[in-house]
């Protein structure tokens, strides 16, 4: 049986607290070493392990009705995909943060016909500290944790207003971890979803990144996949793949000059996290 649900600010025991600080005097420099994620189980759900696939989308920049066309056509091209359940899109879902543009994306995102969830990206702030357009349009979908399949899905807000590099992610993000991740099942097969990339040496990573990724020690970890650079970079951090992947947008480039746009079509199973770029043709 497929669960889906949400959960809310819960708080952490005092119990939990030596071994999360302990966990985080871990750097990122040494995860890299060989071996497995700490906490890394068998990706075997509770409902018999069976496997399921959704897309991951990154940096649309949605800016006038001109952009419309092409989005009505990555919409009809994802449909084609069989068997998709939901889609993660991964940030900037706008240029510009306008509810005009939000109302567009949010409407063709429910063409899908499937559930889509979404992270805010820096250019989905209106002005450099507003980003009540985006919190109207997509409620509920900064800092939260849904279940598809016997697997977790967290979703963070990485972002600091509209800056978009030599950033921090802030506090009230840092806070619902750390109220959170304890109240999470340490067994299930989890992938964190944010704009910001979390590599140890992503581009325009946010400085405390390290900090975010340690947080997840102990917990069965098996991808981190992000926006922000539109490019794919890959590190491996024992065995956990953190990555980006190349725009999907009409308005903007790919940083690594690459021309292809697209997204993933991800299957999530008994060998873990399997995906596949899927260019997008337009229209």
């Amino acid at each position: 049986m497929t669960t889906k649900d949400r959960f809310g600010t819960g708080s952490m025991s005092r119990s939990q607290l030596p071994r999360r600080t302990a966990l985080r005097r871990l750097s990122v420099a040494a995860l890299l070493a060989a071996g497995s994620w700490p906490g890394a189980l068998g990706v075997r759900a509770k409902d018999g392990g069976k496997s399921f696939k959704f897309i991951a989308v990154n940096d649309l920049h949605h800016d006038a009705p001109g952009c419309d066309p092409y989005f009505e056509g990555m919409i009809s091209q994802m449909k084609r995909q069989v068997g998709i359940e939901f889609i993660l899109v991964l940030g900037d879902l706008t240029d510009k943060g306008t509810r005009t543009s939000l109302g567009a994306i949010r409407d063709h995102l429910k063409g899908l016909g499937i559930p889509f969830y979404v992270q805010i990206g820096n250019h989905d702030y209106l002005t450099p500290n507003d980003r009540k357009p985006y919190e109207e349009v997509f409620p509920n979908q900064l800092n939260y944790v849904f279940r598809f399949g016997g697997w977790q899905f967290v979703g963070i807000d990485t972002t600091q207003g509209q800056e978009f590099s030599k950033t921090k992610v802030q506090p009230a993000t840092l806070t619902w971890m750390d109220h959170q991740l304890p109240q999470l099942d340490k067994r299930l097969p989890t992938l964190l979803f944010t704009h910001f990339p979390l590599g140890p040496t992503a581009p325009m990573a946010p400085l405390n990144a390290e900090d975010v990724l340690t947080r997840f020690l102990g917990h069965n970890l098996k991808g981190v996949y992000s926006g922000h650079h539109h490019g794919f970079t890959l590190q491996v951090v024992r065995g956990v793949d953190v990555l980006t992947n190349r725009c999907c947008s009409r308005l903007r480039a790919n940083h690594d000059g690459v021309k292809e746009k697209g997204y993933w079509v991800v299957t999530a199973g008994e060998t873990g996290l399997v995906r596949e770029f899927v260019e997008y043709r337009g229209v």
